[in-house]
């Protein structure tokens, strides 16, 4: 069944002017929400909002809207004074430059949004994919929906057209202002690192290989209360002992995923000197002496 469109709105860049649907990314019926009862009767709760001055209770016709200025000092709106101040919503999608894809930090991204073509903009649109595809570069765009104004970048992924809404610049934190007092690391150190990287490294991004287990956990526990089953507090998890020295946790690591990487170790260590690898186990170091042995002889 397809996806039906939750807006529409039209693509607009220099004299060209694209028609195009709105189609949510996410799915967030998917999660599993619960609502408040009361335990004596199993009854829905509904919310009530009080006067935290006289207890009084206020009805939402009664209520305005306040920025805190200063401590219990409010600057305070109608509902009238602020849609007065909303973004006209024109639904046109307004690029204003083309900057290289990978030149925008995820920690930008906010929520995406499928784009697809409306009547008459299918030749335009397609043409617009493949042009960023071609590129490398992503559309830099504002759109105004529901009284808000957004920055929002296009790109393509797949012959289509997404429409990722971007935080702010002041709403990002600058990495900065994070705190970092890291001594400088080895050689050694980075190599069986990046040999680690090698063993667990895949061919690309396969999301459904990691589910949401704790989802899956409330599923069959709901599934069990349907049934009348009781349920059982998961065993606490026994604390691991800590490893002080970087190198022996790496070497640890390496150990315990050769077993899971099939051949990837062997390309890995052909990249990786010799003289930074970790120490080779006893029964292993026959073969490289066999086979230099057989070089020399050839020579």
């Amino acid at each position: 069944m397809a996806p039906r469109s939750i807006a529409t709105g039209t693509i607009s860049f220099g004299l060209v002017s694209i028609p195009v649907r709105l189609y949510a990314a996410t799915q967030p019926a998917a999660q599993i929400s619960f609502n408040l009862l009361h335990a004596k009767d199993g009854s829905r709760l509904k919310q009530q909002y009080v006067c935290a001055q006289d207890g009084e209770k206020v009805e939402r016709e009664d209520m305005v809207k306040g920025y805190e200025v200063a401590k219990d000092r409010y600057v305070t709106f109608t509902a009238e004074e602020l849609k007065a101040l909303d973004e006209i919503a024109t639904q046109t999608i307004d690029i204003a430059e083309f900057v290289p894809a990978a030149a925008v930090d995820p920690v930008y991204f906010d929520k995406a949004y499928h784009l697809g073509p409306d009547k008459a903009g299918a030749k335009a649109y397609r043409l617009l994919a493949d042009a960023l595809a071609r590129s490398g570069k992503a559309a830099l765009a504002r759109y105004a929906a529901r009284g808000k104004g957004y920055l929002v970048l296009i790109r393509a992924a797949s012959g289509r057209l997404v429409m990722q809404q971007l935080y702010h610049a002041d709403e990002i934190r600058s990495p900065e202002e994070i705190p970092l007092d890291a001594p400088e690391p080895r050689e050694q150190e980075i190599q069986l690192a990046l040999l680690l990287i090698e063993q667990t490294a895949s061919d690309g991004f396969h999301p459904e290989r990691y589910p949401d287990l704790v989802k899956q956990r409330v599923q069959e526990a709901i599934e069990r209360k349907l049934a009348g089953e009781g349920l059982q507090a998961a065993p606490v998890a026994e604390p691991q002992a800590q490893v002080i020295d970087l190198l022996d946790a790496l070497k640890a690591s390496l150990t315990a995923a050769s077993g899971s990487a099939g051949a990837k170790p062997a390309r890995a260590a052909a990249n990786t000197p010799a003289a930074e690898a970790p120490p080779p186990r006893k029964a292993a170091l026959k073969a490289p002496r066999a086979v230099a042995a057989k070089k020399v002889g050839k020579k």
